[in-house]
């Protein structure tokens, strides 16, 4: 899947460096599959969750949140947001 962009991940990991080796995981796996929907990518990433028509993953056992919109009929992944748990709890990222 095509990763759009990785300069979110890269500044989120530059502030918040005991998340650098999770997000880098992430996003080679990410990278060198090809899911065609939620079900199969929760193959690879089990605690990936729906959120309407986003997609979150938890980074680093509940050290960040990804938040994705995934568009599989494209093989794109665009990456919304990068967050901390705190940040994510807040539910700001919704609107």
């Amino acid at each position: 899947m095509h990763v759009i962009t990785r300069k979110r991940l890269n500044e989120f990991a530059q502030k918040h460096r005991n998340t650098r080796v999770s997000l880098e995981h992430w996003y080679r796996l990410m990278k060198r599959s090809s899911f065609r929907s939620f079900a199969e990518l929760r193959t690879v990433f089990p605690h990936a969750d729906q959120v309407g028509k986003l997609t979150v993953f938890n980074i680093g056992g509940n050290k960040a949140r990804l938040i994705s919109a995934i568009h599989y009929n494209r093989q794109k992944v665009y990456i919304r947001a990068v967050l901390t748990h705190d940040e994510y709890s807040k539910s700001k990222w919704r609107k």
